[in-house]
């Protein structure tokens, strides 16, 4: 997520508290398999190079439209996903964070073996993918997660009982009339009680079935917890109930929180800073402070749209985004939101996909496309049945039909016979850069 000024940044704002959770660059792809030999054809790239830190106390909200990769990197950072590339690092003191940055930068040929073995250790302590016995046993208590579907995350025939206490078993923390005990006191802690210890989830309703899940998630006196949109299920006053309950719970404990969420109204009464995502990206990042007061990138801007309350508050005109995220097998090249942005301009990074997104879906005008032989993402030759159906795509190119900031991205437009050759102008990836102190966006306008 961050660049080396935005790592600078991001190291002083969390050096006064310790690291409970550092996100390295982690990219989690899920193979594209076809035909009976079930080959390998490609990657949906749901998380794609994603960083930012978590410390003690601390709420960072996860936020974006279904689709966006939010779930799955909760999931890589619980543990119950391998990561593609990347890392995670658990409760990891900032002086020795600062020492593997430094080692991760460094000129291997001149480190000396003590370096290298201090980096090794940092590596077996600390990273998820790296942690054995008790490192590893030390994440798992200290790592829990909540899930949007309380029923589904709840066994359908075990008592109450048994849920909230299984942890405490499985970790040996209690035994007898003390996980009993415990119990009972983690139900209080939740709003529940004695008298719910020996009943099944299905009968209870959504909310307390929530309560129950954060009970279990608390009874290993866990670090950080990892809230994936626990309360979108919810009615607006049970929410409001069950967000009062996680912020009085982080007051008491001093809790850890990753904030999964899509509604911006209610990450902003929970989170310390805000990430937003699109299409496996970071697009945004700061304090919820400035996310809310400044927001600075256009997908930012109409997730605050989309709300009527927060539209009002800042003053934004409500808009509905056009098209469908684009496929994440494919993500479009430049700024990955430039095919739905409303202010989008030509050094975007428009290319021949979208041209073919566009006008297949305007007009029937690809019905007589033989080929498309492409140079690259910018540049290829389109081959037709015959020469009108060509010159006729060729008009389009270069009419108003096609939006502005596409058609001036078009550097080379000719038609030869049936084949019409196009190239835009070649962009780069986006960067994310900074905005103001701590604020980063991934836009270039």
């Amino acid at each position: 997520m961050m660049n080396a000024a935005a790592n600078e940044s991001k190291n002083s704002i969390n050096s006064e508290k310790d690291i409970i959770l550092s996100v390295q660059e982690v990219k989690k792809y899920f193979p594209i398999k076809e035909g009976a030999l079930q080959r390998v054809v490609g990657h949906v790239r749901a998380v794609d190079g994603v960083s930012f830190d978590i410390t003690a106390g601390e709420t960072v909200g996860l936020v974006g439209e279904s689709g966006c990769g939010k779930t799955t990197l909760g999931r890589a950072v619980a543990g119950l996903t391998d990561l593609t590339e990347g890392c995670c690092y658990f409760d990891i003191p900032s002086n020795r964070l600062e020492e593997f940055e430094e080692m991760k930068h460094a000129d291997i040929s001149a480190v000396s073996n003590s370096k290298k073995e201090s980096f090794s250790k940092i590596e077996q302590s600390y990273r998820l993918d790296k942690l054995k016995g008790a490192d590893w046993n030390h994440y798992r208590r200290n790592c829990q997660m909540v899930f949007q579907d309380s029923f589904a995350s709840l066994n359908p025939r075990h008592l109450v009982s048994d849920i909230v206490s299984r942890p405490l078993q499985i970790h040996g923390r209690a035994e007898g009339k003390a996980l009993i005990k415990r119990t009972v006191e983690l139900l209080e802690q939740v709003g529940l009680g004695r008298e719910h210890l020996y009943r099944y989830p299905h009968q209870f309703s959504g909310g307390q079935r929530q309560r129950i899940s954060i009970a279990r998630a608390l009874a290993l006196d866990p670090k950080l917890i990892v809230l994936d949109e626990p309360t979108s299920a919810l009615d607006v006053s049970v929410q409001a109930q069950i967000l009062n309950l996680l912020h009085r719970l982080q007051t008491e404990r001093g809790l850890a929180y990753l904030f999964i969420t899509h509604n911006l109204s209610v990450v902003r009464h929970m989170a310390d800073k805000i990430i937003v995502m699109y299409l496996g990206k970071v697009v945004e990042a700061g304090s919820a402070e400035e996310i809310f007061s400044n927001p600075k990138h256009p997908y930012t801007r109409a997730l605050l749209a989309a709300s009527p309350d927060l539209a009002q508050e800042n003053g934004l005109e409500m808009v509905a985004l056009e098209g469908s995220i684009p496929d994440p097998a494919r993500p479009p090249q430049g700024c990955r939101f430039h095919t739905r942005c409303p202010v989008s301009i030509a050094g975007c990074g428009w290319e021949i996909d979208d041209v073919v997104r566009f006008l297949d879906d305007q007009v029937g005008v690809f019905d007589t496309l033989k080929s498309i032989d492409r140079e690259n993402e910018f540049c290829a030759t389109l081959s037709f049945a015959g020469s009108a159906a060509a010159k006729h795509l060729e008009n389009l190119l270069c009419s108003e039909f096609l939006p502005q900031a596409m058609r001036l991205a078009i550097i080379d437009l000719k038609t030869e016979g049936s084949d019409l050759y196009i190239r835009f102008n070649s962009v780069n990836e986006i960067a994310l850069s900074s905005k103001s102190s701590g604020h980063f966006s991934r836009c270039i306008l």
